[in-house]
């Protein structure tokens, strides 16, 4: 690699004459071989193969560069090359200091990986077949990176139905989380934010006893199974479709009844129809054991009991005949 460029110094001669007002410069050169100068030239990248080449042509022969043709076709000093590529690889630029220096010099990953990582699972979306198959397969990586740690699963689902009440996936889905929760040997903590609704609020009221949350405004729901869209079945599959949501919904009773510590039939009785609980009526009810908000325990615990409430209003309870 050159670091400077040895090229003949020209002698010139200027001279000047003044003619209606303006002054026409006329530059006589001559160049004299025998005199050479050296021209200093910003350091070259040794990686870069164009301005290698240019070094090199340059300290060999510089009369390359001088006798440039004027009108030519063919790009600047590319003719030096046998077969010029350009921009064959990308260009080799250090990094300099700029506005985004802070930035990570890699993509950070995404947000259900950073969650991962903190042992956290978060259900978002009904449970359709992508959702079941990212869910289990969180739960079986957790368990083995760590058998012993507990495992938490944030709940905001509308389980297999949407919104309005459209089926979107079919009833296993819920059962097959639900199947891979009860074979852990993780304990399980179950927190519902915003919506657990059908096999959602399944899958919260699942988690270790003692260790069930649900946040202060959250709604939990349990519906019976609802048959999908027939669309043009025959009516003798459309009766066989409708066996297996029965055989479906008994099995939710079931479990529900097993987690909440109620009886089938209460949990049947229910679920006849919609069954909204808040918080309060979630506890009440077994489907979860904590409310989560700050402060709640000194709030409870400043809170008189009812006996109290009506001694200090001066109320007496008469035992009704």
């Amino acid at each position: 690699m050159a670091n400077c460029l040895q090229v003949p110094m020209a002698s010139c001669s200027i001279s000047s004459s003044v003619n209606s007002g303006r002054r026409n410069f006329t530059t006589f050169c001559s160049m004299n071989p025998r005199n050479s100068v050296k021209m200093p030239i910003p350091p070259i990248n040794p990686k870069d193969p164009f301005l290698k080449k240019l070094a090199s042509v340059a300290a060999n022969s510089p009369e390359t560069f001088l006798n440039r043709p004027l009108d030519s076709d063919t790009p600047p000093y590319l003719d030096l090359f046998d077969s010029p590529v350009l921009m064959a690889t990308p260009a080799q630029v250090e990094r300099s200091v700029s506005y985004n220096e802070h930035r990570p010099r890699r993509p950070p990953p995404d947000l259900p990986s950073l969650l991962l990582h903190g042992r956290i699972i978060y259900i978002g979306m009904p449970l359709v077949p992508a959702v079941t198959e990212l869910v289990i397969a969180e739960l079986m990586y957790l368990q083995w990176m760590d058998a012993k740690e507990p495992i938490y699963i944030y709940i905001n689902s509308t389980g297999t139905t949407r919104d309005d009440g459209e089926t979107v996936g079919m009833e296993t889905e819920g059962f097959a989380i639900y199947d891979a929760m009860m074979q852990l040997k993780n304990e399980i903590h179950t927190v519902a934010v915003g919506a657990a609704i059908g096999q959602a609020c399944l899958l919260l009221s699942a988690g270790t006893k003692g260790k069930r949350f649900m946040m202060p405004h959250a709604k939990a729901m349990i519906q019976q199974p609802r048959v999908p869209s027939s669309g043009l079945m025959p009516a003798s599959d459309v009766a066989i479709r409708a066996k297996e949501v029965i055989i479906n919904r008994d099995t939710l009773v079931k479990l529900l009844s097993k987690h909440t510590e109620n009886s089938e039939e209460t949990v049947a009785s229910v679920m006849r129809r919609p069954f909204y609980m808040d918080a309060t009526t979630a506890k009440e009810f077994g489907v979860i054991d904590k409310i989560l908000w700050r402060g709640q325990e000194k709030v409870m615990s400043d809170v008189a009991a009812p006996e109290d409430w009506d001694k200090n209003a001066g109320i007496k309870a008469i035992d009704a005949i």
